[in-house]
């Protein structure tokens, strides 16, 4: 009888089951993550003429990582953290000896190396949203004014913002609501878990009836769904890329500003005003920066770190870690609101009292 044990199979294969189970409980944006981090792996384990996982020893490890060392550290440490992962499904399915994965050493990434810096100033969003509030420009509530405001008031990434339905938005209570559907192709990064209530400001609100009354396609996806934001096309919800693409538009500085491009073109004919080419704007903001932005604008603003960890549908230390970016003096200034009228102190009271 052959033996068709596990250690026959190759390091692709176990790399596809290890797709496989990972896929019963992670959102797709995180498989396609592990997914892409991972190739690099099995592809360099294919170039050096390793076939099967009980093959592999310690220095093979040091060896790929040396071989992606032009990596941002932050980025390495992800990517290895996820062999190092790889090798413990191994161990599981006895692939390999047990204990094999204590020889991939993750490069740990410092905390100013880990952190993005890139996010949407408040100055910068004020400005944005002061000209699309302004009725006289023609751009109060259309999809670029309705989503900026959606995103900046509650953090949501940009998945979250697809998922919305008309259903979701409470007019009367000014509320929105994020569900995870992924039977209907509109999953949340954090499943049921991220799933919540969003209450929001009356400017938001009046900008999403605007864009309701005036701008809205009338249209539901292939699944029979009303989407909150349209597109004029078959499937009325728009793609990731093009939801995108719209906060590329949205953010360009040339929206709300009558200072000279710094990159010496005119908007009435620069190609990155279109939606397929926003991306390429220098001075546009990407969404992911947006969300962070937003998130540094609640702590700034006193907002309880507990409430801002589930309005924005994250846990408390990666906002700490990777999306509270106050300077020395923000973290003062908030200490000080928050704190300092305690501290208030009246001698005279205190000796007579």
């Amino acid at each position: 009888m052959t033996d068709r044990g596990p250690r026959q199979l190759s390091v692709r294969q176990a790399y596809e089951k290890y797709l496989n189970r990972i896929r019963r409980d992670r959102a797709d944006a995180t498989v396609n993550t592990k997914k892409y981090n991972l190739i690099h792996f099995v592809r360099w384990c294919e170039d050096h003429e390793i076939e099967t996982p009980d093959e592999l020893v310690g220095w093979d490890f040091e060896d790929f990582q040396d071989h992606r060392s032009h990596l941002a550290p932050s980025t390495l440490e992800n990517e290895i953290g996820d062999v190092k992962r790889f090798i413990e499904f191994c161990e599981d399915l006895e692939l390999v000896e047990d204990g094999l994965h204590e020889k991939v050493a993750v490069p740990y990434a410092s905390v100013a190396d880990q952190v993005r810096e890139e996010k949407l100033e408040v100055d910068e969003a004020a400005e944005l949203l002061a000209h699309f509030r302004d009725r006289s420009n023609g751009v109060f509530g259309t999809k670029w004014h309705a989503t900026l405001e959606v995103a900046w008031h509650t953090g949501a990434r940009l998945g979250g913002i697809r998922a919305l339905d008309l259903m979701h938005y409470d007019a009367e209570d000014l509320v929105l609501e994020f569900r995870h559907q992924p039977q209907t192709g509109t999953p949340l990064k954090n499943k049921f878990g991220g799933e919540r209530d969003v209450g929001i400001l009356p400017a938001v609100g009046e900008a999403l009836d605007a864009y309701l009354a005036d701008h809205r396609f009338e249209g539901t996806d292939e699944h029979g769904r009303a989407p909150l934001f349209t597109v004029r096309s078959r499937d009325a919800r728009p793609g990731t890329t093009t939801l995108r693409n719209w906060f590329y538009q949205a953010t360009q500085p040339c929206w709300h500003t009558d200072d000279p491009c710094p990159h010496e073109r005119r908007r009435e004919d620069c190609e990155w005003t279109q939606q397929n080419t926003a991306s390429q704007c220098p001075g546009s903001t990407f969404p992911h920066a947006i969300r962070t932005g937003s998130i540094t604008f609640h702590q700034d603003r006193g907002f309880p770190i507990e409430a801002t960890a589930r309005r924005v549908d994250d846990d408390i230390e990666t906002i700490k870690r990777h999306y509270d970016q106050a300077s020395q003096r923000d973290e003062m200034e908030r200490r000080r609101r928050q704190s300092l009228p305690k501290l208030e102190f009246d001698p005279e009271e205190y000796i007579n009292g």
